[in-house]
């Protein structure tokens, strides 16, 4: 009987020890949060990332702290001028996307994250190089699309568009599957700046120059959310300069 009561204690202490984490553990979440919106300031997002990696090591539902992890290791890498640190945390986001993806395969978070890491890691190795990549982060973006195609704005089509636009036809790459892609994920967001951005790179190829044209001017005309004024800044200056020096352009 004693021992049932010293057990018993012993179970109830522990989930009073849980319990009393986990609004700690949101706390730490939602801190994170704040801190990846003020983004364009790379200090602030590998802030962000300590406090999920804080929160992690404190809570008990790991998810959101490991696909938020993969996600600001994205930004990270994004931004770093170096190529191998670059590497680096892309090869970081992959880690904890794999770690979400485990955790809650059925959910789409970590299931994009984990492909846009994979993606970002070819680009900074190279493309011939990564052609190995290519099956994973279509199997990653393809099971968003089955779970939540609006995801992200369409984000799973934004990405399998980009990846046809880059590799190389002997690969599988087609602009023509580029543009369908990219033309659904415009359906989930219209008002997505990278989506029109990859159409704008997509037309040009496909020589719908005047398509092109319209995709960069509507970016130059955007207003965006407070927690996408980083990126849609930084496409907005890609935009600029995209119309400014493509010989396309010029031409009447």
């Amino acid at each position: 009987m004693k021992k049932i009561i010293l057990l018993l204690l012993a179970v109830l202490v522990l989930a009073f020890v849980i319990l009393s984490q986990e609004p700690e553990v949101q706390s730490l979440i939602a801190q994170g949060d704040a801190l990846y919106t003020q983004r364009a300031d790379l200090a602030k997002a590998k802030e962000a990332l300590a406090k999920y990696q804080e929160a992690l090591l404190k809570g008990e539902d790991k998810y959101a702290a490991y696909w938020k992890m993969a996600k600001a290791e994205y930004w990270i890498g994004d931004h770093e001028l170096n190529n191998k640190a670059k590497q680096a945390a892309f090869q970081m986001g992959i880690y904890y996307g794999k770690k979400a993806v485990a955790l809650e395969p059925e959910k789409p978070d970590g299931q994009y994250w984990l492909g846009v890491n994979y993606g970002k890691y070819g680009e900074a190795k190279g493309v011939l190089k990564s052609l190995s990549l290519v099956k994973p982060i279509k199997a990653a973006m393809n099971k968003v699309v089955e779970l939540d195609r609006s995801y992200e704005m369409g984000g799973a089509d934004r990405v399998l568009g980009r990846v046809y636009f880059k590799l190389p036809g002997f690969a599988g790459g087609s602009k023509d599957k580029s543009l369908e892609h990219l033309l659904k994920s415009k359906e989930y967001g219209p008002n997505d700046a990278l989506t029109r951005m990859y159409l704008a790179d997509t037309y040009l190829a496909l020589d719908k120059v005047e398509e092109a044209r319209a995709e960069l001017e509507y970016i130059l005309g955007m207003t965006s959310a407070p927690e996408d004024e980083a990126e849609t800044r930084e496409i907005q200056e890609q935009a600029k300069k995209m119309l400014a020096e493509k010989k396309e352009f010029r031409q009447k």
